[in-house]
């Protein structure tokens, strides 16, 4: 019977997919198909009753709690001038180098990632900010959307990480782990992306700013240190045990309100309830979609069909790195085709099950999974943030795909190494630990 609901499951989510029907809707159907398929004709009311239970039960998670928060402080930090003392402060910082305003676009992401958590929310945030000064530079359109796309997916790689907060609560990993786990592959994907704008900048000979002096870096530097304490007061409070991940984005939310309303005076409450309806809107689709995915991947765990999938894992493989091999590509398909955090919702479980079983570290693992899938963000057909920046930059999906091209290399790059070499995402951590 599983085969038949197995069936059921993939094609029915592939086909409702390729149709265009939303993510959470399109699981969410299957998952009942499925489900009602696989009881048969023993189906009671009481069985019925049990999928929306299932349903609401998956978001009765005090980690999910972090989510709605972390989005509303990147909303009131776009709703001010922090973004733009951010791109302003990473312009003055690293603008002098070739193609200059290419590299503050990675920087200033870097610097937004420790706030938002998302990669959406920086290519929506940052986005249109950045293209608009590279294009008004003379920069091509089609690289400044690029370079856009590109350094959006650091968001949920450098803490905080939404994607991150999602595997600790299908996997049991310490939030806080994967945080700090997260540091040094972000730092390494803005270096190797900076090396990408270098060698195009030299090429097409893009322009660049003048060496700041002293004084203008200070300048910038104090324009933006108040929004720059963020990521820093959070990796510190949870670290330290001061508060917990969600009590931290609690604190990121207060901080961006006091730093709009109190000390930067940009912000007044009608701003402030457009803001909210927003956040309402983004948090209850994130929702949905999570609830879906959870109900989906329990029928793929009760109809026998998650277990199958581990074992023929470790059937096919008793190598570890075979098995990322396999398991990477399964997940770049996945992330072309599902929003990232159904993905590690449905898929996270079956595929740590095996991981585990080969004695592959959960945190390691986790960190592969969300980067894998990030990269999925930024791949054709279904990459949103593809579609986000084609959109503000006014360019076609086909010229937005071409643009990214180069900086494919950087991004799969990092993800091998990763996979190579564990100790980039699990060393700060154990050093910390200590």
């Amino acid at each position: 019977m599983y085969q038949i609901v197995a069936l059921i499951l993939t094609v029915g989510l592939i086909v409702l997919l390729a149709l265009g029907v939303p993510v959470g809707m399109a699981l969410c159907v299957t998952g009942c198909v499925g489900f009602m398929v696989n009881m048969g004709s023993v189906m009671s009311w009481f069985q019925l009753i049990s999928m929306p239970l299932k349903l609401t039960s998956s978001l009765q998670n005090f980690l999910l709690l972090s989510i709605p928060l972390f989005i509303l402080a990147a909303k009131i930090m776009n709703g001010s001038s922090i973004t733009k003392r951010i791109f302003k402060f990473a312009n003055v910082a690293v603008g002098w180098l070739p193609g200059g305003l290419g590299h503050a676009n990675i920087l200033a992401s870097l610097i937004f990632a420790g706030m938002s958590g998302t990669a959406v929310s920086d290519a929506a945030g940052l986005g249109q900010i950045e293209i608009e000064a590279m294009k008004s530079n003379g920069y091509d359109v089609d690289f400044s959307a690029g370079v856009t796309v590109a350094s959006s997916t650091i968001g949920p790689i450098f803490p905080p990480s939404v994607p991150m907060v999602m595997y600790s609560t299908i996997s049991g990993v310490s939030v806080g782990s994967l945080f700090m786990g997260g540091v040094v592959p972000g730092v390494l994907m803005t270096l190797s992306m900076m090396l990408i704008v270098y060698l195009v900048a030299k090429k097409r000979n893009y322009p660049r700013m003048e060496f700041p002096t002293l004084k203008e870096f200070g300048i910038a530097l104090w324009e933006a240190l108040i929004p720059m304490l963020t990521p820093v007061i959070l990796l510190v409070g949870i670290w330290t045990g001061i508060f917990t991940t969600t009590e931290s984005a609690v604190v990121a939310t207060m901080y961006a309100l006091l730093v709009s309303f109190f000390v930067f005076h940009e912000m007044d409450l009608k701003r402030l309830w457009s803001i909210l309806k927003e956040t309402i809107r983004d948090t209850a689709s994130i929702g949905f979609v999570t609830a879906a995915a959870a109900f989906y991947g329990w029928v793929l765990a009760r109809c026998g069909i998650s277990n199958a999938i581990a074992l023929w894992l470790a059937n096919v493989t008793t190598n570890p790195v075979v098995f990322m091999l396999i398991v990477n590509i399964a997940l770049l398909v996945i992330g072309c085709f599902m929003e990232s955090i159904a993905a590690i919702l449905v898929f996270g479980p079956v595929l740590l099950t095996a991981a585990t079983a080969m004695g592959i570290d959960p945190l390691y693992f986790g960190l592969v999974m969300v980067l894998n899938l990030m990269i999925g963000l930024c791949t054709p057909p279904f990459g949103v943030c593809l579609f986000v920046i084609a959109d503000t930059a006014k360019i076609s999906f086909q010229r937005m795909v071409r643009a990214m091209l180069p900086f494919y290399i950087p991004l799969f790059g990092c993800l091998i190494l990763l996979c190579l070499i564990p100790g980039i995402g699990t060393w700060l951590p154990s050093v910390l630990a200590k």
